[in-house]
Formats: structure tokens, sequence, C-alpha cells
């Protein structure tokens, strides 16, 4: 007897039972309550789907996870960076309405020029007057120091929160000088990304630079409050922004927190996403006391007093700080779900039910011939031709129908006829057939 598959009229038999076409990475452990979220080792999918369907540029192929976490990568696709543009909405909706006292800022993206011993800044120098800046006074006298250039040149920012700052007194005056309130603000930030495999792609490390920039878009609230319920607030945001993050996802337990103290003793948090290569922080809150702003307007204690009540105070600065570049790539991870063709698994299906009656048939003593192990697409008809030239005197076709209602197709050599059979009833007309076979 011949025992096949059939799916849409046509011979189906590519791949081992249980094996379907698409791998399904096994699924990580979460905590109750949580739905886990398939992933592969690094995300090889994802990285993959997302270059294709243009969440990310890159030019023949996709650069590594690493280099869209350190910054310093070809961009966000058409698709991602709408994806990010609806982050960076929905961060502005959870941030003004919230509270009416809290206002958008603005700022530029470099700073004034620099002083010599913030060295690690980034700054804006035409080439030519690098040039002649470097050619040293022995061979041009006239021209200006290196030490003179880079003291006048302009610091591009690298956090939001001093051109936040630097509003604070302007802005406090719409307040009527009243405590707490925020400045908002989202904008894009540079940094100096070393030169290394960890955030290079291979094709570009014959390059020797030492650094170069990465930048990434940033969400900053600044919120100034009393000193004396500061720690309040700080949990107040924590709660805030993790449900922030959370509500958005398919699982939501993927965004995690930890607390930390920086080398100063000031408290914060950091808000993280489990990515399948670890944790990475999306977003930093920090409680910086009010050493900025003392730093920012030095001998101005006067303009930074707001009123607490009846006391006038100096604020703690209360920072939230977010990634959203990050977090746009958080969000694509959360929403990759691997699943199997319907098509594939119906195959599979099929598979377990031949794999289960060649089992029972061979077990009571009648031969079968595995024909839904063959990986050769032909017509029914020439299976029917091959299996009579082979002298099988039953062919059993399992459909879609026999998932459904457990009703198979059985063919006979002889007489041509198909007849069609419950499988619980199979077994034992096979037998009987084989049993009068004998007693002839």
């Amino acid at each position: 007897m011949a025992l096949g598959s059939r799916q849409s009229c046509r011979w189906c038999g590519r791949a081992a039972l249980g094996q379907p076409r698409r791998r399904r990475v096994p699924e990580r452990a979460e905590p109750a309550g949580c739905s886990a979220r398939p992933y592969s080792a690094g995300g090889a999918e994802l990285l993959e789907v997302c270059w294709r369907r243009r969440f990310l540029r890159g030019g023949a192929g996709p650069v590594p996870w690493r280099a869209y976490l350190s910054g310093r990568h070809p961009g966000f696709g058409p698709l991602g960076a709408a994806l990010r543009a609806n982050l960076a909405a929905q961060w502005w909706d959870s941030a003004l309405p919230m509270r009416e006292q809290v206002f958008p800022v603005d700022a530029p993206l470099h700073g004034p020029p620099g002083a010599l011993r913030d060295a690690q800044g980034l700054r804006l120098l035409h080439p030519e007057t690098l040039r002649e800046a470097c050619q040293g006074s022995g061979q041009n006298p006239g021209g200006p120091a290196l030490e003179e250039v880079m003291g006048a040149a302009e610091v591009l920012r690298e956090s939001l929160l001093p051109g936040v700052l630097a509003q604070y007194v302007s802005c406090l005056e719409l307040v009527n000088k009243r405590l707490p309130f925020g400045l908002a603000q989202v904008g894009v930030c540079f940094h100096s990304v070393p030169e290394s495999e960890h955030s290079v792609p291979e094709s570009e490390q014959q390059n020797k630079n030492p650094t170069r920039i990465g930048e990434r878009t940033t969400s900053l609230l600044a919120w100034f409050s009393s000193p004396r319920t500061a720690g309040q607030w700080l949990d107040y945001w924590l709660r805030q922004r993790l449900q922030w993050w959370r509500k958005f996802a398919v699982g939501p337990c993927n965004f995690s927190s930890s607390d930390f103290q920086d080398e100063e003793g000031r408290r914060g948090f950091k808000l993280h996403y489990s990515f399948p290569w670890g944790t990475e922080t999306i977003e930093t809150l920090k409680n910086l006391g009010d050493t900025e702003l003392l730093e920012l307007y030095p001998g101005e204690r006067s303009k930074l007093l707001g009123r607490d009540g009846r006391k006038n105070v100096i604020p703690h600065v209360l920072s939230m700080n977010g990634n959203l570049d990050r977090g746009v790539l958080a969000y694509l991870f959360d929403s990759l779900q691997l699943v199997e063709n319907p098509l594939t698994a119906r195959k599979n299906s099929q598979r377990k039910v031949c794999q289960g009656l060649f089992n029972e048939l061979t077990e009571n003593g009648i031969s079968v011939w595995p024909g839904y192990l063959e990986t050769l697409q032909v017509s029914l008809e020439q299976l029917y031709t091959k299996y009579d030239e082979m002298s099988i005197p039953f062919m059993v076709l399992i459909s879609d129908g026999t998932l459904e209602n457990g009703v198979v197709q059985l063919r006979s050599r002889d007489t041509t006829m198909k007849e069609m059979m419950h499988i619980s009833r199979l077994k034992d007309f096979l037998t009987k057939f084989v049993t009068s076979a004998k007693n002839m």
C-alpha cells in the first residue's frame, strides 16, 4: 500500500515530518503574565527584514546592530524615520498635557566656543583654518596657533541639558517663579565613537582614525522641583516613564528599570530593554541636584530662586533623558513575531497523520510504501501509474479534509475505483483484505 498526502490536488513531500520551512526560534522564558518574544541569536531575521523593508538604511546589505546602538550608522530608512517621528510625537503628547507646567524649548546644535579643558568635545572647525594652524609657526609665523584655533571653535552638543538649563531663568518668569515646572526638548546630539570592531562595520575598519562622530535623537524632560520633594518626584517620573514605554509594547516585561548612584552620590534610575544580546539603556532618570544650575549661573543665586510655598529655594533638577533611536530598535524587536506559514503548518499536520498511520499499519503486519516522503512533485495520475506499475494494491491519500473530518481516499489498483473511508476503519479493512488474500 502507498501512503501519501495531498495539498490542493498536488502531491506533497518536500520536508521530513515536523520540519517547518521557516525555522521557529525558541522562545525565552518570561515572568508569569508576560508574553515571551521569539528571538534569534543576534536578531539576524529582524535585521534582514528591517533592511529589506526600508526601516534601516544600508549599502549592499544591512550593517550590524552594534552600529545602530553606537549611533554611527547610515541612518533610518523611510519607515524607520516615520516610526521615530511617531515615537517622538507620543513623547510630546505624554510630556506636555500631563503637567500644565511643562514648556517646550529649543536650542542650537552647537554651543559657544568651548574651553580647552573640554578636550573631548566635538568641535566645528573649517578644514582650511585647521590646516593653517597645523602648519606651525615656523612655516607660517603669522598664522593662528592650534591652541587658539581650538579654543575659538564652537562645540557640538553632546546633551540637550545645557541648552535647556540655559533657558531656566527666562522660563521661571512664565510660572511666576513657582515650583515645580519642567522644560522639554527633542533633538539630535553628537558623541565620539571609538574606531573599533565593536562599533564599525568590518568593511570600514581599514580607516585608522581614533574616533568617529555618532549621533542620536534624544528626548529630555528637565523637571525643576524643591529639594524637599525632589526624591518623591523622581519616583513619580520613574513610574510614569516605565509605564509609558511599556504601554506600546507587545511584551511589556522586556522593559525594566534599575537604580544607580554616580560618583557624587546622586541617585538615579536607568530604563532598559532586553535585546537578544542583553539589556541596553533607553532612558536615564537622575536627580542632578542644584550643581548644574549653580555652575551655569555663577554668582547669580538670586536669579535661580523659585517659590516652594512660602520659601524661596534653588531647585533641584531632575533629568529624564531618553534615546529615541534605541527606542525605535526596541519596538522593532518587540514587534518581531516569527510564525509558520499556514500552508507549511497544514503540510506538517498531514505528515504527522501519515507517520501515525504508517506506524499503526506496519505494527499490524501490513507493508506500507511511505510515499509522503517523496520530494518529486508529480500529478496524481502519474502517481497512480507509478504505484500500479510497482504492484501496490491500494493507495491512501491524506488531504486537508482528513484533518477536519478524518476521512481519507482509498484507491484500488485492480478496479481503479476511489472510495472515501474514515481513517479509523482503514486498518480493519486492509487487515481483512490481507487475510482473505492469504486464504485464497
